[in-house]
Order: structure tokens, then C-alpha cells, then sequence
């Protein structure tokens, strides 16, 4: 204990406390109220709170010479009851702050109450509640009083010491609140005895459960001048009980939460009991028992003589001895005894005049060191008050464990110390002991309670912690040759640990030392995951490759973390690993770009590979043109030189024929690049794939000369695709017919024959002349016999089909004479009111001079008009503005002919040739003017099933 600075100070608080009434036998206190018995009968209350003090006189109406036995107060200074003895009789008083005469306890009357026990959670300044009086004969009885009443509410028995009678010389009660009513806990001591009571419901009828079980008690022999029982309260709950006993002072815990039953059945709720034996405080001398007590947080105040010693609860240490300021009037007796006020934390001794107050200074601040002496290391730290007291518990905790050779638990020690011992001091300790395990388990433990700033050591630490991590590796590997094999060992184990200090720690390892220390340890997994954790993963992938670990290393590719770029430039290394899994991870993905794949894959397929082997690049190409619908030019050819390359050729003609930009709007068909494809397909000889080529290239005589050179049947094929051009198709087919005829074997017969059935093959497009030309010229005339003959039947069937023709035409051109002579006599009659079909003006209205043409006859100035043989009349330029405007909507060209026409007409003016009589004739029809011609065309080319009128009549 610092001796320095003293805990407890003792100070004169009232000289003349007792007024000149007596005096002091007895005294209690609770929240700043001090209430005193004098030896005369009075009671003297002292409210320090207020700075009032009022006197009560009980001896009022009794006889002879009479004496406060005990005054009791409560908690709040409120109540308070007083025992009065004296002239042979004993009476009990209870009085109130607020009341300035006393109310006698009858039913009291003759009892001498040693105790009383207040509800201290549930009394109030209005009402006592529950309170329990211990007499001198061993009796509870059970009190309660309401201030406004003026008299007490009612006073009953509870219990009696029937096995050994002896007086009650303390008692304490507590309660709880449960579900199910109020849980009492009551604590009660004789000279020798330590009872307690608990039980759920009223006193009363917690008491009444004892008259059928036994009682809990605790004995202890020997004798005391004064028995006593103390609560110690913190936040208004008991924490610690201590009773002055003849044997010692028995002292523990209080746990009214505990539910730990005793021998008997009985709830016991004292724990971490202990005894301090009187003989601990007199140092080798005579044993003085204490003649009162006072209990606070960690000490006992004990009155031996007039001392006060102050013992350490914990420690059971004398750690101060009081002296008080005695007049020569109070040593007579000396000091009389100690009570405290649990409400204001003060302490008081009185003598038979004088009041002292025993006031408290921070006693806990040293209680750290107390229980670090007693090794008790948890409420040590659990008491100490600032960094170097903690420091200074871990610090023997580390040493004893060190010196103990437990140097893993002394790492854990030292790793929290900051300030009286350096980090190099620490480490150097283990150093010299050559014990990198405890060094390594301290580096971990100082970076646990490093903070976040102090950023360069954690690097450093973190790194010393790798560098032996990896040592123990080694040595592990170099002790234990099944270490590799054997999952349980100490080496895996380990290497565990390693990685998850790798994982907590990658954010302040500094990279690159990281990397080249586990480099130079050889451990290359663990250097593939720091990597990973660092997100290096081109490291990390490179390391599966090297492994043959496709798989791995396509699974770290596709990490949404890993950069695109990555995929291409591993694919060459992947696919030639592994390229089923590589196309189908590439398969798999839709952000890939399958162009800068194509190095890998051109790689990959330069390679030799089996013939019945699966070939993955092409699998990827055609998934990209059929499913993604690629349309780089590249993809595409590629995946064209690969077919090329294949023994069959029919997947390389089916990928010439399929028109891939056919959804495409004026898109081409293919996107390969044609010569390209013809270059290589003719590098690899696949001819009918050039043929292809050739025929979509428009390059249809290559076609065929190339498909003659595979199969005639190809040639006769392309040649038959070219029909909109009919001498190319007829040159093609000559190509054919001249491959045939040259290159058949049989004899001469035979050729003939089989060229003759060739010609029945182009459908007439060929004929036997056409063919004849290649055969040789020794050839016989009458080898060709059938076919010229046959030739020449056709020749005169179509001979025979032309006379027919003409006839049919001859006898045509007779029926239009004859119907040009009937026109000439035709004629319409017009009404001379007869309206315009358009305009609705009179048909034969005069006005400007018309220039009308041959066939109308002109009754005066009249504008050009048509007649219909329906009896409809229109004017000429009436009719052929709305016949132009109606064929617009249906043919713009056809109403531009027209305009034309009419734009002709204006501009040969009007002058027309005409007969006497205005009748055209049949010669007059070949010697139109053209003026008349042009108007004759536009007759004919607007109405051509309509005829102009041969004759006008005015009727």
C-alpha cells in the first residue's frame, strides 16, 4: 500500500455531540444523519444535510436512572427506533425526522431489541415497509409503520432461537423481485451463530417454512464483547457480508442470483466464504479481539482499544492504524464504537462525548498491487487504474511463466507490455534462449495489440513472423520425414497457421520482400497463395500451367477480380495443356474477344494432332460463327483454313454454301475473304470447293474447267446455274460436251452414242452441229446418221411451225385491212348541247382558231375534242389532263409518256395533212405528217381500245 497517501483520515466531526444529556452510549447513521443514545434517556439527532439537530427525550414518565440500550437508523435517515432500559423495565420507541414525539412499541414492552434489519430496496421516507427487530432473548419480530398513521401498523413474532437461545446481536436483510413475489434473504448472528433465512413470499410466512425444515447456520467458538453483522452496499445492493465473531472476523460474497443449495435443501447465496483469524493483526503479541467493526469496499476498520485498525479484506493485511483526538474526559472509556453510513460512504467512531468521521480516499487505487502480490492476475488488471500497472502485471505474469520455462505463455505475456520494457529487450530475451517458437508466438501477439497507426513496425513484425514461419517450415520438413504425408502433423498444422497470417496480414506485408522470402525458402504454394491474396494473379496462373494445373488455373482466370487481358495471354499455354477445358471456359464466357484468341489458336492447330481427336478450335470457331454470330473476317477464315485442312471436305462445303449475313440488311452473304479461300483451298486441293468459290466468284467457265477436272456431273451442275446469260450457258455447256467427247474411251459407236445422249441432257440447248466440231475428222458420216436425221426432223418441224406462223399472220394482217376500211366510213353524231365529260362546258363551243388534226371535220373555230362510241364526248385537253392525273396514282411512267407526247404536239404545232373529205385512209396512214403521227400515237398509246370519230354532224 502507498504509504504516502493515506486511505482513510480521521477528523473530529462534534466535541460536545452529546449536549449534556448524559453521555454517548450508542450511535447509527445513514444519509448524513447521525442519531445518538445518551446515557440519561435521549435521544440527539444530528441531519448534517440540512445543518439542524433536534432533541428527544425518552425517559419522560419513568422512574429511576434510564439508558438508551441502541439506536437504529435507516438508510435514509428517516426512521429510527430506540431501545430505552433502565428502573427495571424496557420499552422500545419508534420515532420519525418529521415527528416531535416518540411512539411507543407496546407490544414490545420488556423485550430488549438488539437488531434491526430495514428493507433497504423497498422502505421508503413515508413507510418502513418490512423491518425485523432481533431481541436479547433470540426473537424476530416483524415491524412496519406508516409515518402518517402515527402509530405503527402492526408488530408480529416471525421466528425464535429455540436450540440455543441466545441474543440476536445483528441482523441484515435483502430482497429480489421475481416472476413469481419477493425472495427475502436474512442474515442474523448471536455471540456465536450466523443464521440464514430465504424464501419467496411474505417474512411471515418465509419464517413459518422453518418451523419444519432446519435451519442454516454457521458456528464458530470463542467470545466477543460484541457480536456484530455488516453489510457492505454498492449501488444500493449488497455485495460482501463480515461478521465480528469470537473466532475471527467470516466474511464472503453475496450472490442473491445464485441458486446454490446447501446440505439441508436450503438456497445458500454466500460465496467465496473466508475467516481472518484475530491473530493475523497482532503481529507475535497478546491477541486483542476487536470490540467493534465497520466494513467497506476492500477493508475492515476494527476498533481494538482506541485504534482503528485498517485490514486489507483481500490481503488480510493491517494496512493503517487511526488515532483519534481523545479528551481527558473520553479516556475514561476510550473509544466506544464504529458504525457507517452506507448512503453518504462515511464512517464514524464515537467516544462518550465525541463524534469522529472516518472519511474514505480512492481505496481501491492500490488494490491492483494487492492482488498481484497474491498472484490472483485477472483482478489485478481488472483493478488497475492505467497503462503501467497493467504493464506491470503482465510483466510478472511473462517473467514467472519465462522463469517457469513456459516460454510460449510468456510470449503471450510480453507481447502486451508497451512501456516498461522495450521491444528489442523482449525479443533479445528469447533470442539468447534460442526459442523461435515464443519469439514467433510474441511477434504475433505484439502485431494483435499494435494499433492501426503504427503501420512501419507492423510491417517490420509481420515480416520477422514470415521469416520464422518459414523456418519452422524447414525444420519441421528436415525432423519429420512423413510430414508431407501425414495430414494430423505438426508440419501441416503449421503450414495452416502460415497461410491464415498470410491472409490477416496481406494488407501490411510489404509485396515484393514477402514474395522473395518465400521465394528463397522454396515454398512455392505458399508464395501462388500470397500471390492470389495479393491479386497476382499472373503469378498465381503461371504456377498451374507449370503444374499442369489447367483447371486451377482457368478457375483463377474467370475471377471477376482478374483483368480480361490475362485470358489472352495464357490462352497459347492453356489450350495447348488442356484445350477440351480451355474451350469450354471460353465457351463459357461472354466477354471474351475471339479475335485476340486467334494466335492461340493458330498455335494450337499448327500442332499435329490424332484423326479422330476432337478438334477444340474448330469446336470454338463454329461456336462463335453459329451461336455468337461473329462476323470478324478473321474468325472466318480461320475457321475455313482449318476445314480446308481436314480429309473430308464436306464440313468445309457446307461452311462455303451457308450464307451467314443473310439477316443482314444489304449485308454480304459471307465474311471470309473469297480469294483467300480459293488460294488455300487450292493450296489443299480441294477442288470442289473451288468450283464453289469460282461459281459464287461469277467465275463460271474456271467452275467448269475445274469441275471438269473432278467430276463431269459438278461441271454439268455449274454449268446449269448460269441462266440469265444464254450464250455463256451454251459456251459452259460446249466445255462439258468437248470434256465428255474427248475424254470417253469406248468405241467410236459407243461415243457417239453416249455424245448423243449428252445433248438430250441440255435440253435442245446444244445441237448436233454444235458437237460435231469435236469429234475427229476421220470420223464417218455415217456414224452420225441417226443423229443428223434426228436433227433434221427437227429442223423441219420448226420449218413447218414457222409456214404456220406466217399464214397465221398473213391472214391477220387481212382482217386489219378490213377493219381499217370499216373505221374509215365511221362516224358520230353530237347533239350541239352535248357537255364536255370533264369540264361540263359545251362540246362544240367556238373560240380561239384550233389547228385540228387529219380525220376531224371543223364547223367553225372549235377546240379538238374525242368522242366515244358510247356517246361520251370529251375535249382533247380536258380528257388528257385527267387521264394523266388517274395514271400517276397507278404509273408514273406511263403519265410521263403521255406529258411527253402532249410537250411534242405543242411543239410541231398544229399543221396537219388532211383528205377533202377528213377521212384517214388506208395510205394516208403511212404518209402522216408528224404532227399527225404524234397525234395519232397519243390516240392509240391512251386509249387503245377507242378510236377517234371519222365524221362531225351538228344537228
Amino acid at each position: 500500500m502507498d504509504q504516502g497517501r493515506q486511505v482513510f483520515m480521521v477528523d473530529l466531526l462534534e466535541r460536545y455531540a452529546a449536549k449534556g444529556r448524559g453521555v454517548v452510549t450508542c450511535m447509527a447513521a445513514g444519509n448524513d444523519v447521525i442519531v445518538l443514545g445518551t446515557s440519561k434517556g435521549w435521544v440527539i439527532r444530528y441531519d448534517f444535510g440540512v445543518g439542524d439537530s433536534n432533541d428527544i427525550d425518552l425517559s419522560v414518565g419513568r422512574s429511576g436512572e434510564q439508558s438508551i440500550h441502541r439506536v437504529f437508523v435507516d438508510p435514509g435517515g428517516s426512521h429510527c427506533i430506540a431501545t430505552v432500559v433502565g428502573g427495571g423495565a424496557t420499552d422500545t420507541f419508534y420515532t420519525h425526522a418529521k415527528w416531535s414525539k416518540p411512539r411507543l412499541l407496546g407490544r414490545l414492552k420488556g423485550l430488549v431489541v438488539n437488531a434491526v434489519a430495514w428493507n433497504r430496496q423497498q422502505i421508503t421516507e413515508a413507510s418502513t415497509r418490512e423491518v425485523i427487530l432481533g431481541t436479547e432473548t433470540g426473537q424476530l419480530y416483524e415491524l412496519a409503520v406508516d409515518e402518517k398513521d402515527k402509530k405503527e401498523k402492526y408488530i408480529k413474532p416471525l421466528f425464535e432461537l429455540t436450540e440455543l437461545p441466545e441474543a440476536i446481536m445483528g441482523l441484515q436483510m435483502e430482497t429480489a423481485s421475481l416472476m413469481n413475489g419477493t425472495r427475502y434473504y436474512v442474515m442474523a448472528v448471536t455471540p456465536t451463530r450466523l443464521y440464514s433465512f430465504t424464501g419467496t413470499g411474505s417474512l411471515e410466512t418465509v419464517f413459518a417454512s422453518y418451523l419444519e425444515r432446519v435451519v442454516h447456520f454457521m458456528e464458530l467458538p470463542g467470545e466477543i464483547p460484541n457480536s456484530e453483522l455488516h453489510f457492505f452496499m454498492k449501488q444500493r445492493r449488497a455485495v460482501h457480508f463480515a461478521w465480528l465473531s469470537g473466532a475471527g472476523i467470516y466474511h464472503g460474497g453475496l450472490n442473491f442470483g445464485a441458486q446454490l443449495s446447501s446440505p439441508n435443501g436450503d438456497q445458500n447465496f454466500v460465496e467465496n466464504k473466508a475467516l481472518l483469524d484475530y491473530s493475523k493483526l497482532s503481529n507475535g503479541a497478546e491477541v486483542v479481539k476487536p470490540s467493534s467493526m465497520a466494513v467497506s469496499e476492500f477493508h475492515f476498520l476494527l476498533l481494538i482499544g482506541n485504534k482503528v485498525k485498517v485490514v486489507n479484506r483481500i490481503s488480510e493485511q493491517i494496512v493503517e492504524e487511526l488515532q483519534f483526538d481523545l479528551t481527558s474526559e473520553s479516556n475514561s472509556r476510550g473509544i466506544i464504537g464504529l458504525c457507517s453510513d452506507a448512503s453518504a460512504g462515511l464512517f464514524y467512531a464515537y467516544d462518550q462525548n465525541s463524534i469522529y468521521q472516518v472519511s474514505v480516499n480512492d481505496e481501491g487505487r492500490n488494490m491492483w498491487k494487492v492482488y498481484l502480490d497474491m498472484k490472483e492476475y485477472a483482478a489485478a488488471l481488472a483493478h488497475c487504474r492505467d497503462p503501467l500497472q497493467r504493464d506491470r502485471v503482465y510483466l510478472v505474469q511473462a517473467e514467472a511463466a519465462f522463469n517457469s520455462k513456459d516460454f510460449l505463455r510468456a510470449a503471450s505475456f510480453y507481447a502486451k507490455i508497451n512501456h516498461i520494457l522495450s521491444f528489442e529487450e523482449i525479443t533479445l530475451k528469447f533470442i539468447s534462449v534460442s526459442e523461435q517458437d515464443a519469439l514467433r508466438t510474441f511477434l504475433l501477439r505484439k502485431l494483435d495489440n499494435l494499433a492501426k497507426d503504427d503501420k512501419c513496425q507492423i510491417t517490420m513484425i509481420s515480416t520477422w513472423a514470415t521469416e520464422l514461419y518459414l523456418d519452422k517450415i524447414n525444420r519441421l520438413l528436415l525432423e519429420d520425414d512423413t510430414a508431407l504425408e501425414n495430414r494430423n502433423s505438426e508440419y501441416q498444422s503449421i503450414i495452416r497457421e502460415f497461410r491464415a497470417f498470410l491472409s490477416d496480414c496481406k494488407d501490411v506485408l510489404d509485396e515484393a520482400t514477402t514474395m522473395r522470402l518465400l521465394e528463397s525458402y522454396g515454398r512455392v504454394e505458399e508464395l501462388v497463395y500470397f500471390a492470389s491474396l495479393k491479386e497476382q494473379y499472373e503469378i498465381v496462373v503461371h504456377h498451374y500451367i507449370q503444374q499442369g494445373e489447367a483447371k486451377k488455373a482457368l478457375e483463377v482466370l474467370w475471377k471477376p477480380s482478374v483483368p480480361v487481358d490475362l485470358q489472352y495471354k495464357f490462352a497459347p499455354d492453356l489450350i495447348a495443356l488442356d484445350a477440351y477445358e480451355t474451350v469450354e471456359s471460353w465457351m463459357s464466357s461472354n466477354n471474351l474477344n475471339p479475335r485476340k484468341l486467334i494466335p492461340a489458336m493458330m498455335r494450337y492447330s499448327s500442332e499435329p494432332h490424332a484423326k479422330n481427336e476432337t478438334h477444340e478450335v474448330i469446336k470454338y470457331l463454329e461456336f462463335c460463327v453459329n451461336r455468337l454470330h461473329n462476323e470478324d473476317p478473321g474468325i472466318h477464315n480461320l475457321l475455313l483454313s482449318l476445314y480446308a485442312k481436314q480429309e473430308d471436305d464436306s464440313a468445309l462445303l457446307r461452311f462455303l454454301q451457308c450464307k451467314f449475313g443473310k439477316g443482314l440488311e444489304n449485308g454480304p452473304e459471307f465474311f471470309y475473304d473469297p480469294k483467300f479461300a480459293l488460294r488455300l483451298c487450292l493450296k489443299e486441293k480441294r477442288m470442289r470447293a473451288c468450283v464453289h468459290i469460282y461459281s459464287m466468284m461469277s467465275m463460271h467457265e474456271e467452275a467448269v474447267a475445274l469441275a471438269l477436272q473432278v467430276d463431269p456431273e459438278l461441271a454439268m451442275a455449274e454449268a446449269d446455274k448460269v441462266e440469265d446469260d444464254e450464250d455463256m450457258r451454251k459456251k459452259l455447256w460446249l466445255m462439258v460436251a468437248k470434256h465428255v467427247i474427248e475424254q470417253e474411251k469406248g468405241t467410236k459407236r459407243e461415243n457417239i452414242r453416249k455424245a448423243i445422249a449428252f445433248l438430250k441432257e441440255t435440253d435442245g440447248l446444244l445441237k448436233i452441229e454444235d458437237i460435231l466440231p469435236f469429234f475427229p475428222d476421220f470420223a464417218l458420216i455415217d456414224d452420225f446418221k441417226e443423229a443428223i436425221c434426228s436433227s433434221l426432223e427437227d429442223y423441219n418441224k420448226q420449218i413447218e411451225l414457222l409456214k404456220q406462223e406466217m399464214n397465221d399472220a398473213t391472214h391477220g394482217a387481212d382482217n386489219i385491212r378490213n377493219d381499217i376500211s370499216a373505221l374509215a366510213q365511221r362516224y358520230a353524231v353530237i347533239d350541239r348541247d352535248e357537255e364536255c365529260g370533264v369540264c361540263r362546258r359545251k362540246i362544240l363551243t367556238v373560240g380561239m382558231d384550233y389547228r385540228m388534226a387529219r380525220g376531224y371535220t371543223s364547223v367553225g373555230p372549235m377546240a379538238p375534242l374525242y368522242v366515244f362510241p358510247c356517246g361520251h364526248a370529251f375535249h382533247s385537253l380536258c380528257l388528257i389532263t385527267h387521264v394523266t392525273q388517274l395514271t400517276r396514282r397507278t404509273d408514273e411512267t406511263q403519265a410521263e409518256r403521255i406529258l411527253d407526247l402532249q410537250k411534242q404536239l405543242t411543239l410541231l404545232g398544229s399543221e396537219s395533212r388532211k383528205e377533202p373529205n377528213g377521212v384517214l385512209t388506208e395510205d394516208s396512214i403511212t404518209s402522216l405528217s408528224p404532227v399527225e403521227k404524234v397525234h395519232f400515237n397519243l390516240v392509240e398509246f391512251v386509249f387503245p381500245f377507242l378510236f377517234p370519230a371519222t365524221k362531225v354532224n351538228t344537228v
